[in-house]
């Protein structure tokens, strides 16, 4: 079996400009899903990444 080795990934605060129905939309998903605005957002994006057409 491997060895558990705990990784602390890098991270930064960053500023984003959102209009106020798609934050309340996020908000919204947020709460259902019992995950923070944060780690939605960072899945969203991810997903976007993964999935956008190059």
């Amino acid at each position: 079996m491997k060895e558990f080795k705990p990784l602390k990934q890098e991270k930064t605060i960053i500023s984003l400009r959102m209009d106020v129905e798609l934050l309340k939309k996020v908000d919204e998903i947020s709460v259902k899903t019992n995950i923070s605005r944060n780690e939605l957002l960072v899945q969203c994006i991810e997903y976007a990444l993964t999935n956008i057409k190059k």
